[in-house]
């Protein structure tokens, strides 16, 4: 039985459900998106970019129902979904735009004679396998740049996102994208498995959690293929010292319940140093006060939507629950909804036991963790002492000082006086288990690229 629905989280609702993939199916997209490659890599790069750009404009044009799709499909409000569209189309476009000058040839010296040439080409049929939580913003990081390059895509996308999946095949298409240039998928686990060994696919790209990234980050060693891994992360927010520590606590209430908490980079560990720690958590605890839950389609100021799912209500709540046992507290939220909905109340936790289970999990979802440090030394090592290594940041008046902290987080990507930079041009992904590779920027675009050297003797 096919696990492909749209299930409004904020009812319970089964709204719509998709029939999965057959074995055919797949091979006649598998077998469609190799056979465009080969005349869409010939394309000249301004026509693929030109296409590329015409995607960007729909999303614009459609904003409006690709908003209430999601809103619908994940729980995402309104207002949030319009931000993910609006950035997913102004990623799409950068690459229509910038992408030909990203991917040009350039020399390099040589101590033989002659002419050495490093020339950017696409390499073939890549695959993708993308999460709920940014149905838009994800797929147009990975695909708007291939598609510049050269490169086909076949998109898996998230169980629960098939409304919002169809939509963006059907804009590429619109676009100009040929048939088999992008193409969605309503695959399951062994026929992805079946595509990362065909020879006709030539990478694979995840985003989702540590599990899924070591599963097909095994599957495509053992194939050889290039992969690219964003999996999870718990990256730390270091508060050393500010002039408005209300304002700086709003900051990250504000991120850390940005789509429900359910973000890769948030701000999932907040470290706090002890002159000003028991008036930051009074500020979160403050903001947490008095809110109820809301339609996502119409969210009220004092609102918040629910989580994807009831399953992940109740991870969460689990995991909650877990940490208390463990010794820690909860001091505003923690309070499960009535199902079948999947609502969580916003949540304030302090006092996680180091030598706990819970400091090492990942709280997917609107829960602030807060930790109290007393030197800029004792910050850093406890920004460090986790597993995962995506993102992080430091604040401080100072910021020489922060920018000095900053510089020995074990992450992917720093940031002073900012939760977290993220533009078309920068590049995402992170270090240790949250996996390797980059997406956008000069980097991500570079991922999945035959790399040539073309030499020309003299």
């Amino acid at each position: 039985m096919s696990n492909y629905r749209v299930e409004n989280p904020a009812t319970g609702e089964i709204v719509e459900t998709f029939a999965e993939a057959t074995d055919a199916e797949i091979e006649s997209t598998v077998a469609g998106a190799h056979t465009t490659y080969l005349t869409w890599k010939e394309t000249d790069i301004q026509e693929r970019a030109s296409i590329v750009r015409r995607a960007a404009e729909i999303f614009h044009e459609r904003k409006d129902e690709l908003a209430r799709t999601i809103s619908v499909e994940m729980g995402k409000s309104y207002a949030e979904s319009v931000d993910e569209v609006e950035f997913a189309a102004d990623i799409i476009d950068y690459y229509g735009v910038h992408g030909p000058s990203l991917a040009t040839d350039y020399q390099i010296p040589s101590t033989i004679p002659g002419t050495a040439r490093i020339e950017a080409l696409p390499i073939g049929a890549l695959l993708g396998v993308m999460p709920w939580n940014f149905p838009y913003y994800q797929v147009a990081r990975f695909a708007a740049p291939n598609l510049v390059l050269g490169n086909t895509i076949m998109l898996k996308h998230a169980d629960i996102c098939g409304r919002s999946a169809l939509l963006i095949e059907e804009i590429f298409r619109a676009a100009g994208v040929p048939a088999g240039g992008y193409s969605h998928l309503f695959a399951n686990h062994d026929q992805i498995a079946a595509m990362i060994a065909d020879s006709r696919v030539q990478g694979v790209s995840l985003t989702g959690s540590e599990r899924a990234g070591a599963i097909i980050g095994a599957q495509a060693g053992q194939n050889l293929k290039k992969a690219v891994l964003e999996l999870g992360g718990i990256d730390p927010m270091v508060v050393l010292d500010a002039d408005d520590v209300a304002a700086v606590a709003r900051e990250a209430w504000e991120f850390r319940t940005y789509n429900a908490g359910q973000v890769c980079n948030s701000n999932k560990r907040l470290i706090v140093m002890d002159d000003i720690y028991d008036d930051f958590v009074a500020e979160l605890v403050k903001l947490g006060t008095g809110l109820t839950p809301g339609d996502p389609l119409n969210l009220g100021e004092a609102e918040y939507v629910p989580l994807s799912s009831r399953a992940a209500a109740e991870t969460l709540d689990a995991q909650v629950k877990k940490a208390v046992a463990e010794g820690a507290r909860v001091l505003i939220g923690g309070e499960l909804g009535e199902g079948p909905a999947a609502y969580y109340a916003p949540t304030v936790l302090v006092d996680v036991p180091r030598d706990s289970e819970s400091y090492g999990e990942e709280l997917f979802g609107p829960v602030a963790t807060v930790f109290k440090v007393s030197s800029d030394e004792e910050a850093l090592e406890l920004a460090n002492d986790c597993a995962l290594g995506l993102g992080g940041s430091v604040f401080s008046s100072d910021e020489g000082r922060a920018d000095r902290v900053a510089s020995r987080l074990e992450v992917g990507m720093t940031h002073v006086n900012t939760i977290a930079a993220e533009a078309a041009e920068l590049p995402f992904g992170g270090v240790k288990r949250s996996g390797f590779g980059r997406e956008m920027g000069p980097i991500g675009m570079g991922e999945f690229v035959n790399k040539r050297l073309h030499f020309i003797a003299k």
